[in-house]
């Protein structure tokens, strides 16, 4: 077997998404009812954009038995655990990326 591999990216093409990686965001602060796939643990907390993972049917709306349209861009957040977890005794440098729709982040403050 060569020790080059070539695989294709599973992630989906999202070429109208707000953010860029290195972006600096924070996750909406926001209780809405019903379903929700953003943690409350994270809400509120700052980030940064480590990644755009593609555009998707919003399960927010699937879980409802709508068709998730239109669709939203998905990301992969860094956050540190320091941020994260009040009174976090691990390293400085650890920690949490999760993926979070689009919907939940708006720009971090300058």
């Amino acid at each position: 077997m060569s020790a080059e591999f070539s695989f294709k990216s599973t992630y989906a093409p999202a070429p109208h998404h707000r953010y860029n990686i290195g972006d600096k965001v924070v996750v909406k602060r926001a209780f809405p009812p019903g379903h929700r796939r953003t943690p409350q643990y994270i809400r509120g907390k700052q980030g940064v954009i480590e990644r755009i993972c593609g555009a998707y049917p919003n399960p927010e709306e699937l879980a409802y038995g709508f068709d998730g349209k239109p669709e939203k861009v998905l990301y992969r957040v860094r956050f540190l655990q320091t941020h994260v977890w009040p009174g976090y005794a691990g390293p400085t440098n650890d920690i949490i990326e999760m993926e979070i729709f689009e919907h939940w982040l708006v720009p971090a403050p300058q």
